[in-house]
């Protein structure tokens, strides 16, 4: 699944490429992806040009002015452009023609991803109904708030982590690699985590996004930028991944778990 790394990149890739250009044309193949009526929006974006592109958490956010395309990848979400349209192959669901002759092909293999069509006026109320907390950065994700979320709850630190609700953007890989350097057991009761293992664990969040960023996110299985390239993340993590293979920091054998039904990697001698 597309985390925060994935989705800033391609948003970095998108946005250069598509500012500025106006839709001539909008095919949907797949009309259940668009949850607020597939036809309304193939007429809606008629003649409209693209500002710019940006995110919020895991979403992608096409500004065309007055209203916004949100995009949200799920499992298996791409998107490619290409300068000159070409035939859509199997699994491309949306295509989106530009009056230059371009085209932004939306690629899906398991149809999970979701677009959304709304006023950009209502874009803070929808991000609110979705409960989605800050983004992993210094200006934003505040220790207090954060400390605070993760004393009110009972549960293990990360499903609580996987919600968004205290800090956007985490999911299946990048919470592993987290716990991992703050040294927090994936099945600890968040509430019972201490004021210097909270700040442990804000930084290892702000810093290994960061990182992923940097590296162009993790393809792991499918994912793939704008254009088409694999990002670099994967091979630095160090437990993601890496079941029987020894902890770069202690040497005992990294172990795989499930929380919350959901696969974990975890040092048993580092995160006790």
């Amino acid at each position: 699944m597309p985390e925060l790394p994935e989705v800033e990149t391609v948003r970095r890739g998108l946005s250069p490429l598509l500012r500025g250009k106006v839709i001539s044309q909008v095919i949907i193949l797949y009309p259940p992806m668009v949850r607020t009526g597939a036809d309304a929006l193939a007429h809606d974006l008629l003649g409209q040009k693209i500002q710019d592109v940006q995110r919020r958490g895991k979403y992608l956010i096409f500004d065309l002015g007055q209203h916004v395309l949100l995009s949200h990848l799920r499992m298996e979400g791409k998107f490619f452009f290409q300068e000159v349209a070409q035939e859509p192959l199997k699994h491309q669901h949306v295509l989106i023609d530009f009056e230059d002759g371009s085209r932004l092909v939306y690629q899906d293999v398991r149809k999970f991803g979701t677009l959304d069509y709304l006023p950009k006026a209502d874009l803070a109320a929808y991000f609110q109904s979705k409960k989605l907390g800050p983004e992993p950065v210094e200006e934003t994700f505040l220790l207090k708030e954060f400390r605070e979320g993760l004393g009110k709850s009972r549960k293990p630190v990360k499903p609580l982590l996987l919600e968004q609700r205290l800090v956007a953007g985490l999911g299946n890989i990048y919470v592993d690699e987290v716990l991992w350097k703050a040294r927090i057991h994936p099945t600890r009761s968040a509430s019972s985590l201490s004021a210097q293992k909270a700040g442990q664990l804000r930084r290892a969040i702000i810093e290994t996004l960061a990182e992923g960023v940097a590296r162009g996110g993790s393809t792991i299985r499918t994912y793939k930028n704008a254009f088409g390239q694999a990002g670099t993340m994967q091979e630095t993590l160090k437990v993601y991944g890496q079941e029987g293979q020894p902890c770069p920091r202690c040497g005992h054998p990294i172990e795989k778990i499930k929380v919350g039904g959901r696969g974990t990697h975890v040092c048993p001698r580092c995160q006790k």
